[in-house]
């Protein structure tokens, strides 16, 4: 065994050369990125517009169930006999028993239901709002026709002529 020096770092040195290189992995300033970040999302007024958005999307839900309610759940009831389809489509496993297991398909077909309805009104809020907001397409001028294709039209037109 030698006692020389060597070229290679001790393990030592490179524990503690593994540490600082940790350490600056660690560094604070991806925290101090990530607050500011969130500090100009938050003055944006996205956080305005994401509120506004769900309360108005509870409204419109609460429109959606009422409509439910009175309409579609009646016109249900006239065609299968019951007033929703909750009672409709359901399983009863273990019968007569203290834990009676109800299998309901039709609570997921009223839910179904639900969230195609809330999804048409949404649909239909969004198409009307881009529709709106696209600026008016002037009419388009009348194509510009080539000399060329002006007097083979011309000639076209006296050969019909004659």
């Amino acid at each position: 065994m030698s006692t020389g020096s060597t070229t290679s770092p001790s393990h030592a040195e490179q524990v503690r050369e593994s540490l600082t290189e940790n350490h600056r992995a660690c560094s604070t300033e991806p925290m101090k990125r990530f607050i500011k970040e969130f500090r100009d999302f938050i003055a944006t007024g996205n956080v305005i517009d994401l509120a506004v958005a769900v309360v108005l999307g509870a409204a419109v839900k609460a429109v959606i169930d009422r409509f439910m309610e009175a309409v579609v759940n009646p016109l249900i009831g006239a065609i299968v006999g019951k007033p929703n389809l909750d009672s409709f489509l359901t399983i009863t496993m273990r019968r007569g028993q203290e834990n009676e297991s109800i299998v309901s398909f039709g609570a997921v077909l009223t839910q179904v239901i639900n969230l195609v309805l809330v999804g048409l009104v949404l649909f239909l809020c969004v198409h009307t709002y881009n529709r709106l907001k696209r600026p008016k397409e002037e009419s388009a001028p009348a194509p510009t026709v080539s000399a060329e294709v002006g007097l083979l039209t011309e000639i076209r037109d006296a050969l019909r002529d004659r």
